[in-house]
Parts: C-alpha cells; sequence; structure tokens
C-alpha cells in the first residue's frame, strides 16, 4: 500500500511538474522583452531579423502557432506564415485545410458541402507590409501575433475556437531595409524614412502589389500558392497605408465601379465585412474611418495582393491607415468634418501618434476575426456557393452585362417622335439582339494550340493562370472541335470552375464603364487601371469554344506548372531558331556566354547556331531542352547572316530606386542580357560608347525641363552614405545632352520609353506631340474631356520589315496609359529621315479597358 501511495504521489508530482513547466512554456514574451521597445513607441520600428526571431520564438512556446515557411525572397529571406488557432485545431489543421479546398473549389455535392461547412473552420488571412514604408501594416501583424497567441479573454478564445488565422509577411526584404534605414540614429527626432538608397522589394518596389495574376515575383508566388492552391482563405485582410486627409482610415465598402464578373455575394459578403469593422470602431470611440465614396478605392482592377482574391471568390479588405513612428497629425480639412454616408463619425485635427495606428489597426483585426468566427459557416458555404455558381455558368449559355452591350441596346433611341409603346418594344427588341448574339455569348472554354509561333510564352501565360489556382489541361492527342482541327499537346481551360471570373478577367476585355465626374464633365481616373487582358499583352493565340465540348483532355494537378521540354535532338553543324518566340533571345544569349556562334537573318531575323563540335552541340541542347523551344536543322549558313554579339547596355537609375527601371533591369535578367545600371553623373562623365552599345531610359528619366546643371547639391547629398553619392545628380543640358548627342553620332543606339521621349525634343528630332490642340492661337495638351486613356491595351500597326520588330506580327496589342504620341513634322515624311515603328492606325483602336476620344490617336 505503502508503495501505491508512493507511486501515486509521484505520479501527481510528475503531472504538476509537466503542467507548471507547460505552464511556463506558453508564456508568450512581451514585444517589449523581445524588441526593447512596445510596438507603436515613438521613433522605434522592428526589423525583419528581430521579427523573424519573435516569430520563430512564439511558435516555439504556443500550442496556438505553428510557423510556415513558404519560400525564399528575391533576396534570399526566408518568407514566413504563422498560422494561429486553437490547440485543437492546430491538431487537425490539414482536415481544416483539406475542407478549405474543397469548398473553395466547389469540388463536392451542395449537401456535403453544407455539412463541411458546419464542420470546418473560417479561414482568414492578415498581412503586413506589402509597401514597407507603410510602416503599421508590419508592426500591426507582429503586434497580432502577439495578442492572439498570449490573450485569455473569451473573444480571443471564441476566434481560435472558430478560426484558422493566417498572419503573413509580405515583404521581409522591405522590412529589413526600411526598419533599418529608419533606425540608423540614434537621436530618435532625427530619424527618417527619406531617401531610401533602393526600392524596397528587389526590382519592383511599390508594384509588388501589382504582381498577383502574374507572380513574376518569388514573395509574388509565395503568397499566391498559400492563397489560390493550398488554403483559398474566405477573407483576406491586406493592410495598407496612407488613409485620406482629414480621416484616420479608408476601408470596406468601397466606391463604384466593381468589376462585372463578380457573383453578387462577394458584393454583399463584402459590405457585411466593411459595416463590421466600421461599426467595432464606432463602439469603441475610435473615429476617422471613410468610405465609398469617401476615399478613392475601388473593385475593378486585378493584379493587387486585395484585388486578386475578388475573382477567386474571397472577400478582400484593404484599409489605408494614416500614422508611422514619428509622430504627425490629422489635418484640418473642412469638407470632412460634417458627417454623412461616406464618413458618418468624423474626426477633429489632432497630433497623431503610432500607437493609436496600432490600436486601431487591432481593433479592425479583431473585428474581421470575430465576424468570421459568429458566421464561419456561412463563409465557408458562401464560397462554396459563389463557386458552384461560377461552375454551372462555365456549363450553360450565358451573356455577360457589359457597358458596351448597354450602348448598343440604347442605341436604339434614335431621337424620332414615337410614343412610349413604340420605344419600348424597339428597345426590347434590340435587347433580344445584342443578348443573343454570339460574338457576345460568354466562352465554355479557350483552346491554345500548341503549334502557335510562341507556344512557350503561351506556357508562361498558362503557368500564371495555374499559380492563380486555374484548372487547366492538355491534349493527348489531336482532336477537333467546330469543325477546326488543333494537334496534341494543346492546352484547354474550360470556364466550369470556381475561379470562373479570373479565368474570363484573363482572357475577355474589361469593359470599364465611362466614369464621369458630372454628365460631360472631366473623367475620374480608375484605381488602378482600366484594361489588363493578360492573353492579348503576351500574344497569345487562343479560340473561345462557345458551345461544350471534350476531347482527349488530361487535367493537370491543381499548382502544378508545365515544364516545356524540347523533343527534338541538335544536330551537328547549322541549326534554326525562329525570333517569334521570346525564348529565342534567351537561347542567343545562353548560347553565346557558352562560347557557340550564333548569326541572325537581316532578311526575318531568324537566329542560326553553328555547333560544328560535340561540345557545343551538347551544350545547345541543354539550353534548349531547359528554354522548351523546337529547333530546325539547316544545311548550312544563309548568306545574309550577321555574327552576333552581346549588346553592352547601359540602363539608366537613379538614386533610391525607379520601378521601370527595375521591372527592365528584370526582364534583362530574366533573359540573360548584359547590363550595367548607370546614373546621371555616369552619363555626364563617361566615353559612353566605348562602354555601352545601347543605353535605355525608363519614363521619369528625361523631363520635358532639364536644369542646366546636375551635380548634387551638399543638401541633396546630406545623411547619404558616402558609398551612395556616385548616383547622385540630375541629367542637365550642359553636359548630358552633348553627351548622347555624341554617342548617337558615334553610332550608339538609346531607347526611351514613355515620358524620356522628351529626349527628341533636345536632340532636335523632327517628331511633335500629337496630343495638342491650338487654342488662341497657342498649343496646349488636350485635357482630360477631349482625350483620356489611363492603363488600357490598344490596337497598334508594326513595320516588321524593321529589324527592331523583326519576329512581331504586323498587327499588336500594347499596353497603353495616356503616354507620349508623336506625329512626324513635314521635314521628316519628305526627307524620309524617320521611319516610324509603330502607330495607331484608323478605327476602334481599344482592345480592353476605356479610352475616351481615342481618335486623336489615328495615325
Amino acid at each position: 500500500m505503502n508503495m501505491k501511495i508512493n507511486f501515486l504521489t509521484a505520479l501527481a508530482i510528475g503531472f504538476l511538474w509537466v503542467s507548471s513547466y507547460r505552464l511556463v512554456a506558453q508564456v508568450i514574451p512581451t514585444p517589449r522583452q523581445h524588441f526593447g521597445f512596445n510596438i507603436g513607441d515613438d521613433y522605434c520600428l522592428a526589423n525583419y531579423t528581430d521579427t523573424e526571431a519573435y516569430f520563430k520564438k512564439i511558435a516555439g512556446v504556443s500550442d496556438r502557432a505553428r510557423l510556415v515557411e513558404m519560400g525564399t525572397t528575391e533576396e534570399g529571406r526566408m518568407q514566413y506564415m504563422m498560422i494561429v488557432t486553437s490547440p485543437a485545431n492546430l491538431r487537425e489543421i490539414d482536415r481544416y485545410k483539406d475542407i478549405s479546398q474543397k469548398l473553395g473549389r466547389a469540388e463536392v455535392p451542395g449537401v456535403e458541402a453544407a455539412r463541411l461547412s458546419a464542420e470546418g473552420k473560417a479561414v482568414v488571412w492578415i498581412d503586413g507590409g506589402l509597401h514597407s514604408t507603410e510602416t503599421a501594416g508590419m508592426q500591426q501583424l507582429i503586434e497580432t501575433a502577439y495578442q492572439l497567441t498570449s490573450r485569455q479573454d473569451e473573444e480571443t478564445r471564441r476566434i481560435l475556437d472558430k478560426v484558422i488565422v493566417l498572419l503573413v509577411h509580405a515583404n521581409p526584404d522591405g522590412q529589413e531595409l526600411v526598419s533599418n534605414w529608419y533606425m540608423r540614429d540614434s537621436v530618435p527626432e532625427k530619424r527618417t524614412m527619406d531617401r531610401l538608397p533602393s526600392l524596397y522589394q528587389k526590382y519592383i518596389g511599390h508594384d509588388n502589389n501589382r504582381d498577383f495574376y502574374m507572380f513574376n515575383m518569388k514573395e509574388s508566388r509565395n503568397m499566391g500558392r498559400q492563397l489560390f492552391v493550398e488554403w483559398i482563405p474566405q477573407i483576406v485582410y491586406n493592410h495598407h497605408q496612407s488613409g485620406p486627409a482629414g480621416t484616420v482610415l479608408a476601408g470596406p465598402p468601397y466606391r463604384d465601379p466593381h468589376n462585372f464578373v463578380y457573383d453578387p455575394i462577394l458584393l454583399s459578403s463584402l459590405d457585411a465585412v466593411g459595416a463590421a469593422m466600421h461599426n467595432r470602431l464606432n463602439v469603441e470611440g475610435k473615429p476617422g474611418y471613410t468610405h465609398r465614396g469617401g476615399s478613392q478605392y475601388s473593385t475593378w482592377w486585378n493584379g493587387g495582393l486585395r484585388t486578386s482574391v475578388y475573382f477567386h471568390n474571397m472577400i478582400g479588405i484593404l484599409t489605408e491607415i494614416i500614422g508611422g513612428p514619428t509622430p504627425s497629425k490629422i489635418p484640418l480639412v473642412t469638407s470632412r468634418l460634417i458627417p454623412n454616408d461616406n464618413s458618418p463619425n468624423p474626426i477633429l485635427p489632432q497630433k497623431w501618434y503610432f500607437r493609436q495606428s496600432i490600436d486601431y489597426s487591432l481593433s479592425l483585426n479583431y473585428a474581421v476575426l470575430s465576424y468570421a468566427a459568429r458566421h464561419a459557416d456561412e463563409l465557408l458555404y458562401n464560397i462554396y456557393r459563389m463557386g458552384r455558381n461560377s461552375i454551372d455558368r462555365g456549363r450553360s449559355d450565358t451573356w455577360s452585362l457589359s457597358p458596351r452591350k448597354i450602348k448598343e441596346v440604347n442605341k436604339a433611341d434614335t431621337g424620332e417622335k414615337e410614343d412610349e409603346k413604340a420605344r419600348a418594344e424597339k428597345r426590347l427588341k434590340k435587347w433580344d439582339a445584342v443578348m443573343s448574339d454570339p460574338a457576345n455569348k460568354d466562352p465554355y472554354g479557350y483552346i491554345i494550340p500548341s503549334d502557335q509561333a510562341d507556344f512557350p510564352t503561351a506556357v508562361r501565360f498558362l503557368n500564371a493562370l495555374i499559380r492563380g489556382g486555374i484548372v487547366v489541361q492538355q491534349a493527348e492527342e489531336g482532336f477537333s472541335v467546330g469543325g477546326k482541327a488543333y494537334p496534341a499537346g494543346s492546352y484547354v481551360v474550360k470556364t466550369d470552375q470556381a475561379f470562373r471570373p479570373h479565368l474570363l478577367d484573363m482572357f475577355e476585355p474589361q469593359d470599364h464603364p465611362d466614369d464621369l465626374k458630372y454628365p460631360g464633365g472631366p473623367p475620374v481616373q480608375p484605381y488602378d487601371v482600366a484594361g489588363w487582358t493578360l492573353a492579348y499583352l503576351m500574344n497569345v493565340r487562343f479560340d473561345r469554344i462557345l458551345t461544350d465540348f471534350a476531347g482527349p483532355f488530361r487535367k493537370l494537378k491543381t499548382g502544378e506548372l508545365i515544364t516545356l521540354r524540347s523533343e527534338n535532338a541538335i544536330p551537328g553543324g547549322v541549326s534554326r531558331v525562329s525570333c517569334r518566340m521570346n525564348e529565342s533571345f534567351l537561347v542567343a544569349n545562353r548560347a553565346i556566354s557558352a562560347g557557340i556562334d550564333v548569326y541572325r537573318s537581316q532578311v526575318d531575323g531568324d537566329l542560326y547556331f553553328v555547333t560544328p563540335a560535340a561540345l557545343a552541340q551538347k551544350k545547345l541542347q541543354e539550353i534548349v531542352n531547359e528554354c522548351g523551344i523546337s529547333v530546325q536543322k539547316e544545311t548550312k549558313l544563309p548568306r545574309d547572316v550577321q555574327k552576333v554579339k552581346k549588346a553592352r547596355i547601359g540602363l539608366w537609375d537613379r538614386y533610391g530606386g525607379v520601378m521601370q527601371s527595375g521591372w527592365l533591369r528584370w526582364i534583362l535578367e530574366q533573359y540573360k542580357f548584359d547590363f550595367e545600371v548607370i546614373f546621371a553623373p555616369d552619363i555626364d562623365r563617361l566615353n559612353l560608347k566605348e562602354k555601352f552599345d545601347v543605353i535605355i531610359f525608363v519614363p521619369g528619366a528625361i523631363p520635358a525641363s532639364l536644369p542646366a546643371q546636375g551635380e548634387a547639391t551638399a543638401g541633396e547629398l546630406k545623411n547619404i552614405p558616402a558609398h551612395f553619392h556616385k548616383r547622385m545628380g540630375k541629367l542637365n543640358t550642359e553636359k548630358s545632352i552633348p553627351q548622347l548627342a555624341k554617342f548617337l553620332d558615334e553610332g550608339g543606339t538609346i531607347v526611351t520609353m514613355g515620358s524620356s521621349s522628351n529626349l527628341s525634343g533636345y536632340l532636335g528630332l523632327p517628331v511633335k506631340s500629337a496630343l495638342v490642340e491650338f487654342v488662341d492661337g497657342a498649343e496646349r495638351p488636350l485635357p482630360a474631356v477631349k482625350f483620356f486613356t489611363p492603363g488600357s491595351v490598344l490596337r497598334a500597326r508594326v513595320d516588321t520589315t524593321l529589324s527592331a520588330a523583326w519576329g512581331m506580327d504586323r498587327g499588336i496589342d500594347l499596353y497603353y496609359s495616356n503616354n507620349p504620341v508623336f506625329r512626324l513634322t513635314a521635314e521628316a515624311i519628305s526627307s524620309s529621315a524617320i521611319r516610324p515603328l509603330m502607330w495607331f492606325v484608323s478605327g476602334r483602336l481599344l482592345r480592353s479597358g476605356w479610352s475616351w476620344g481615342e481618335g486623336y490617336l489615328k495615325d
């Protein structure tokens, strides 16, 4: 008996020891204990290195948290997602993830969907730090992780029981750069984020929020996989800054227009979550929330982290809040002070502290999470219902509504005097004609033939769709649809899938409504752009199939990318690659770097590779296999060829980085071009022709008015580390323009993009702006009421006989956003001094988006 008592005593002591150990292990370190300051303290920012360590520390001691590696960033850091939920949910996390996937993809019958909705847990994504200078976003994520893993109150427990929270670090590289830059001064009051030395995400900076349907960057790919393949959350909350002047923040619901491909359930759900957020702030006495017409934000465009999820039936939340580590002020904006539907609870002018922004962000997070906890089954079932609706629409004859079609109906109103009944019948007849026109019918699917000229680029396009969760099929043998034959290896994308809105958005033209401040007034700038049809911009050849169809199709695994492999062997001697493939440039650059002789036809631009040695043949085979392109054997090298060498490219940039230069740098790296980033002082001091063959100026490099001199002043160099001084300065008329003229005279090539075509004026080229009018004898730019084409896809004509256009089609789609457009002067026309590469022809130019006054672009 004593032994039994001793055993039980020992067992009890052991149990108490384990329990006390677990209680100790469950103590979550506060941010202050880890970072040395509270999140939201004035003049303090946590960098990524310390944040990563803190998240690992939380995950190491909390039974509510699990840290997931999403993949590396462009700079090589690990990007993390922290899953936070109850311990019981974590133990069954794979089951709940599977339920979220099945409902998000609408893969199950309705009865099972209802059962899974009751069983499952709502999944809510909250991110921070995408735009790293918007510091509240990342810092609130740290505080949110602490609060959710440490709080014991009833609301938090309910949230953790009903919700799986995905806390996502959107831009680790940027947080490290911005926080270290801000904290570099030991005197807190002197700290500033001004004059960052580079973009806060490698290559693209702020445009990291424009990459969520192409997924070019590693960070976008990491997050896109979690959003559209792995988890398919029902709510996605994307934190941003800054709120409109005179408010604390802007949030949902948003202003019109919304995209017409959305399921209406999405819009009403967005209103409901927005109301919960707004109401919580009001209950807590936190004024300053504005929405709808109180801000510029809409739900039209695709490509942003928040907006891309709408096209996947997810409730996307954007808030733009004020505040930063340096105390700021809410200014006096009298138009914001009277309550109205846009801003029912205005805030008065006052000093504003960083901790207030953090507190507001926490309240907003908890509002979203509490809503999700109370409506978990509804959220799960609704995303299923939207997906099911999409599948049903993809399996039936549908005619989507759009402004263009309504305009066609309105043409029935001729202005003639008719009685109301006759007018109504006339309009109805026109309506029936428009909505039964096969040209206006929604497709059942798309076929991408494998025998198109640039098939590798078509595969890049398909991989972008796959990264966005779209289901793709491949034909295992030849087949026919509608009397047209397609070869084996062609791809099929059918519209009977849950993410049909995204699929339509990538293939079909956007039809932005005429959005005017008032009838006859100026247009309202879209947020963000008006048209972006990716299949057009990537020059993908596809057929819209307007009836149901089947074939020998194999469905690819969801999220699994297509890898092209060349099937033909490289012959010894001479082989040819068509320059109609973008990948041909990659092959050429890699081949030259490998010591293989490359020649280019001076007739059509095709590339010829000479591989007499077995080693060169093997190396070219390896390159071609990796690029997945087709190669033709040639008996000998044609006479009309010229040996190719790699161009020495100078790519303009400036201190702090320009996004367009960063994007172009990324493209040059992708296709293995040799280049050097150059700055204004380099233009002034170098022997340009000795160093470069080509110099590229992206938009913004050359303004309409250049200064006479370009040396950086002492004030501009202040607080800039010495090793960055060589980047400082401006292009100028005294040194830069003569240098560039000399470079051209010596045979160099200059490429200008967008507004940098202002260089033509400084060099005296015989061109003039086409987007001008004469008023009282003076020339002035066309006003927006006459010409306005915000980010849209237009049709243009190309002179394919010029070497710069070899490989292109005669008619192309291009992205245009109120860019400069020129006409040749009479002198240029008569002397043939200039040959245009590309121009707009007459007729309807708009392919996708919105163009107001496009007739001004003719010729």
